[in-house]
């Protein structure tokens, strides 16, 4: 949904009444994953994409009458393998699609204080997991915050402890509470990119972060590095400290990721030695192989354990045998992408 946020602002502050159709569940291929979304006008106007065309048209035919009615439904495509060439599926499988009217057009002030929360959620960077009830008919929601703050009516801790489990797992997925199904959309903040260093690297590396929408963090104690380094992207914020003075004034959670590029050990191990403790996703060190045992062995003294060590990626990126700057932060890129999409 965060991506069709310029449309659905426009089409709401337009008046122009629309739904939206959300990917719940697949089986076998799917081209669009778990929480792939579209809106659809009731002028047949449509954005966004569940199955890269496959069954966009049956999903517009469904949702034009309930804009008007201001109902949902689910929809269930199933494709065999005969036929899942001709709707450009490389194998047989099956997507179900959740489709209802937008929640901004619901009249009722439970729905309308929900939809304000969780566009300001959305626009602002703040994470939510927002849950749709899955029956047919008049829809209803619940948005979690991850301070276990939960809006709509009649709710319970089961239902909270589910959301809060969907979004630890960093998965959109169907959750169940008093035996009716719900599905979780998660909605994390922007994904988070500490750079360790401003090393040759690090200004392609924010270049490709930023493409991907990740926040761009550079941390460099050393003033002639932090200040004279010419970045083509400028990072969200370039910091002139230890890390171990800053890193733990972010969130050294499951949404960041972290590389240490200075190639100076008293900078590099400074955060590692904070990075090994906490629950960022992917620590990844740039250096050779011999390089890399050596900074095993400083840690090992410094009491880390194998299980920790473990967690440092190197040598950093994904081998293909980069050569050049551009070449070894493709490769890093590569691997951050890799790891953030394996909760997908």
């Amino acid at each position: 949904m965060k991506e069709l946020l310029p449309t659905i602002n426009d089409w709401i502050n337009t008046k122009k009444p629309f739904a939206i159709a959300t990917v719940i569940k697949t089986w076998g291929s799917s081209p669009r994953p778990v929480g792939s979304s579209m809106i659809i006008s009731s002028e047949m106007e449509m954005v966004g994409s569940v199955s890269g065309g496959c069954v966009e048209g049956a999903v517009i035919e469904a949702a034009l009458p309930l804009i008007k009615k201001g109902a949902s439904e689910n929809l269930a495509f199933g494709i065999s393998n005969d036929e899942a060439w001709t709707v450009g599926l490389t194998c047989g499988g099956q997507v179900d699609v959740f489709v209802e009217r937008f929640i901004a057009f619901d009249d009722r002030p439970g729905e309308k204080e929900i939809w304000a929360k969780l566009w300001h959620c959305l626009q602002n960077n703040e994470a939510c997991i927002f849950l749709s009830h899955l029956g047919e008919g008049l829809s209803s929601h619940f948005l979690v915050l991850p301070n276990d703050q939960i809006l709509g009516e009649k709710h319970d801790e089961q239902l909270l402890s589910e959301a809060l489990r969907s979004f630890s797992e960093r998965k959109s997925q169907i959750i169940e509470w008093k035996e009716e199904n719900y599905f979780a959309q998660v909605f994390p903040r922007k994904s988070q990119l500490l750079v360790i260093g401003a090393a040759h690297v690090t200004t392609d590396l924010v270049e490709l972060a930023k493409m991907y929408d990740f926040e761009t963090i550079v941390i460099d104690p050393r003033g002639i590095f932090s200040k004279k380094t010419q970045f083509k992207v400028t990072p969200d914020r370039l910091i002139e400290d230890y890390p171990s003075e800053v890193l733990n004034d972010f969130k050294l959670d499951a949404y960041t990721y972290a590389v240490v590029l200075s190639h100076d050990p008293k900078i590099d191990d400074n955060a590692l030695q904070i990075l090994l403790k906490s629950e960022v996703a992917y620590i990844g060190a740039l250096g050779s192989r011999k390089t890399h045992e050596k900074r095993l062995s400083r840690l090992k003294k410094a009491g880390f354990s194998e299980e920790e060590l473990n967690r440092i990626h190197a040598p950093v990126g994904v081998p293909i045998k980069a050569k050049s700057a551009k070449e070894i932060a493709l490769s890093i890129m590569g691997e951050i992408i890799k790891v953030k999409n394996e909760f997908l």
